[in-house]
């Protein structure tokens, strides 16, 4: 049971409503991961209720509703809701003309909303955590059945600016238009959030002042992406040769399909030219067709899912991140700094992280930079070592413990958000 500001003589308890747009078991991105680490930490420390959606083809035969419990979430008590996945032609005129993109459409439906009002009619909640402005919709449901909850809005990233980042990418005119009404839509969306949510939380200092320049007078907190530091950490290094450059990441995000893509078309063919001892390992779950293709390159291979990421990160001669239009904190970053891996970027994919190119990380903006960095690498170099020993020093202080403590001290520091409760 936890302990509040000392010894006392009543079991202070919190009780947190987690709204998803995913279940977060088992793991399988960026994503999942931030929401399953700190629900984990927030269900053994206070009493927690997550809501998440599924797609229905990810659980076959799965009622539209059910309410279980996930071993690794403790005592937390899951509704799985079946999602909406609907991508006609109906849905994307609806989510071009607003004021819900497409996605937001597909994460909003009467089930969910059934759902959330059956769990605010029966129990009371200190605190409600929603996750991602796709659930904005839902906001006017809390706040008239949960008047007196604390709201937190938990960004992953700033949708609208990622999906502005796309339509500068998107490879044909249709694709950029649309990505940029939706860029607009999701702005909307999420002034509304700023405007109606008592707290935010944010994984960068980055993104937390872009969005006060927004929003002035909203209450905002740096809730970082985090690592399971000493899981990664204590990985041994057998001082085998590395032969591998890896990507790891889920492999139907746009982001991740469009950097992927960037290295294997634009830069890889020249690191083959220099360094072609070296192989390029795309690890990551359900890989779109363009990606599984890539298998056809020489030296490139495809993992699909896989159950455990560590094994390749101790093969690794650098982890590679060149990502050009995602936004947030990359946990694939943290990941291989935990592992002992050097990890070389760009800068927007080191984004919102305090690293420090040539100590930490190796920085890489252009294809010619990307190419040096990767072919100069040497495992028994004295950079190698000094750049792989600096990042894990750095990602320790991303550890999910950290993290989900700091989150847990900024909902008690708010008056009225902790629930006395005696035990019988």
């Amino acid at each position: 049971m936890p302990w509040y500001n000392g010894i006392c003589s009543q079991e202070t308890w919190m009780r947190i409503l987690y709204i998803a747009t995913r279940i977060c078991w088992p793991v399988r991105s960026g994503a999942h991961l931030r929401d399953f680490h700190i629900a984990a930490y927030l269900a053994r420390n206070a009493e927690l209720t997550y809501i998440g959606q599924d797609p229905a083809e990810d659980n076959p035969g799965q009622p539209p509703v059910s309410v279980e419990r996930i071993e690794a979430l403790g005592d937390a008590e899951v509704i799985r809701v079946r999602r909406n996945t609907g991508y006609s032609m109906g849905a994307m005129i609806r989510g071009f003309i607003g004021p819900l993109t497409l996605n937001a459409l597909n994460y909003t439906s009467p089930l969910v909303s059934e759902q959330l009002e059956k769990v605010l009619r029966s129990q009371s909640f200190d605190v409600v955590q929603i996750e991602s402005v796709l659930l904005q919709s839902y906001v006017p449901l809390i706040r008239r059945l949960a008047p007196n909850a604390l709201l937190n809005s938990d960004w992953h990233n700033i949708d609208s600016e990622v999906t502005a980042r796309y339509a500068q990418q998107a490879p044909n005119l249709p694709r950029r238009i649309y990505a940029w009404r939706s860029a607009t839509l999701l702005k909307n969306q999420e002034d509304e959030l700023l405007r109606h949510c008592d707290i935010h939380t944010v994984c960068s200092e980055r993104e937390r002042d872009a969005l006060l320049v927004r929003s002035p007078n909203s209450n905002i907190e740096v809730i970082p992406n985090g690592v399971d530091w000493p899981s990664l950490a204590s990985l041994t290094d057998d001082k085998s040769l590395r032969r591998n450059l890896i990507f790891v990441g889920a492999m139907d995000y746009h982001a991740n399909i469009d950097a992927v893509l960037y290295l294997a078309r634009d830069i890889w063919p020249a690191i083959r030219e220099r360094r072609p001892d070296l192989k390029f390992v795309v690890v990551g779950s359900k890989p779109a067709a363009e990606i599984l293709k890539l298998a056809e390159q020489p030296g490139i291979s495809v993992t699909g899912t896989v159950p455990d990421v560590k094994p390749y990160y101790q093969t690794a001669l650098a982890a590679v991140t060149p990502i050009r239009i995602a936004g947030g904190t990359r946990l694939k970053i943290l990941e291989a700094m935990a592992a002992g891996v050097p990890v070389i970027s760009t800068s927007r994919g080191a984004e919102g992280l305090p690293v420090t190119d040539g100590k930490d990380i190796l920085l890489a903006d252009s294809v010619a930079r990307f190419v040096e960095c990767v072919a100069t690498l040497d495992q028994s170099s004295g950079q190698w070592q000094r750049i792989a020993a600096e990042g894990r020093k750095l990602s320790r202080n991303y550890d999910w413990a950290v993290v989900g403590a700091k989150l847990l001290n900024f909902y008690e520091s708010k008056p009225g958000t902790l629930t006395a409760r005696v035990e019988s």
